[in-house]
Formats: C-alpha cells, structure tokens, sequence
C-alpha cells in the first residue's frame, strides 16, 4: 500500500514537517514521484519499529480486496517441512530455521532471525506440547510475497520458556504479507494442532506426505466446524 506524506503523518501520529523531517535526517524510506513523496507501508511500519516510533492501529487494517486467505496445507507446502534442525539453544534453533526458510530473493536471513528473536525476547511463542510458532510481531516488516507455514523438527529440544516447562522439539514459522493472513494462518495452525490425527503426525514427525495429507484433513474439517459453531451462535 503505497502512503503519501499526509497518510504517512497519519499512522505515526505525527505532523507533516516532522515526516519530511525525518525522511531528510532519520532515513524514513521514501521516493519522490515528481514533487511528492511516496512512502511504503511495510516500510513505514519497519522504520518505526526500529526507531521505537509509536504508530496508529490503522496501519494494520487489511483492505478489503486482499484477496483470498490460505489453506493450512497450501501454507505449509509454500513454507516446507524441514527435519533435523541443529541448535541446542533457543536462538541455535531459530537461526538453523531461518537457513532453512523459502525467503524471498534479497531477503537478509539476518534480519529475519533479529525480528524472530526480538518476538520471542517480547513474550515466548511456546504453546505446550513441545510446540512453538515463531513469528514477526509486525508481519508487514519482512516483504514476503505469499503466506507460509515452515515446520521445523529439532535434533535437540530446547527450552523456549514455555508455560508447562516443556522444551519444545517442533516450530511452526509463520511469515505473511499481510496482518489478516498471519491471524488467519495463527488460528488455522491452532485448530490443526487439536485435530488428533495432525497432532499425531507431528508429533510422530511422521513424512512429508502424511503431514501434509493430514493438514489437508484439517481444511477439508474447519468449514464443517465453522458453520456449526455459526448454527450453535444463532440459537
């Protein structure tokens, strides 16, 4: 979504002159389509990330027209499923993942293990279970094209600080374009995680094709669950 100087004074709850100003001296990324600047929400939102610049909750809204959201087993086949992740430590374990995920060309696999580690240093992605989902705080900041889901098996387990004490052996890493698609991918991971048949795949770190054909059961069961849930509302 492209942002002209007057969107972009907006979303930092700022005013225009102190936007200019901090294109011209604090590296706000911007370009100059003829006498205006035009500046990038992604971008905007990454610089005002690292300069710990508070933003509006506006710059999170999806249009409408965003198209649609992925299948659990489309996410996980965009993102793959890699087994024997090296790393006997948290930040081991996140750097091993990130060589190993489909980034788009140009990404910095640096970069990406610094936003995946300042999330964790936030609050731990550990879900239990041996289970934890790495991911951006603000998705918009790593310019992926398409949403994925990248499993990960650890050769060893390691602590994460998760809420039962147990030391996780499995990541799920969540990169999106788009907030609406992370929120999606998040909840359709967690239902997954309490189907029996997913859940035992993963946990069995069974093949490539049985997790992926039961990630497909789990698409083909979240519609049928939905529209009860929806009936069971409406009584």
């Amino acid at each position: 979504m492209t942002l002209t100087v007057r969107d972009t004074a907006r979303l930092l709850k700022v005013s225009e002159k102190t936007v200019y100003r901090w294109i011209s001296e604090r590296g706000l990324p911007a370009r100059r389509v003829g006498d205006q600047y035009r500046l990038s929400r992604a971008d905007v939102l990454e610089w005002a990330t690292s300069n710990r610049v508070a933003v509006s909750p506006e710059i999170f809204v999806e249009p409408e027209e965003a198209g649609p959201l992925p299948t659990l087993v489309d996410a996980l086949g965009a993102g793959g499923i890699v087994y024997r992740v090296e790393g006997v430590a948290r930040d081991d374990a996140l750097r091993s993942m990130v060589s190993s995920l489909r980034l788009p060309e140009g990404a910095d696999p640096d970069f990406v293990f610094e936003v995946l580690r300042a999330r964790e240093n936030l609050g731990s992605t550990a879900v239990g279970d041996g289970v934890a989902i790495p991911h951006p705080r603000h998705p918009l900041v790593l310019h992926v094209s398409r949403p994925s889901i990248t499993l990960g098996f650890l050769e060893t387990p390691v602590d994460f600080g998760a809420l039962d004490g147990k030391p996780v052996d499995t990541l799920f890493v969540i990169l999106s374009p788009s907030v609406r698609a992370h929120l999606h991918l998040l909840a359709v991971l967690a239902f997954g995680l309490h189907q029996p048949d997913f859940a035992r795949a993963v946990h069995a770190r069974a093949g490539r094709a049985e997790i992926l054909r039961e990630a497909e059961q789990v698409d083909s069961l979240r519609p049928a669950r939905q529209a009860a849930a929806t009936a069971q509302g409406g009584r």
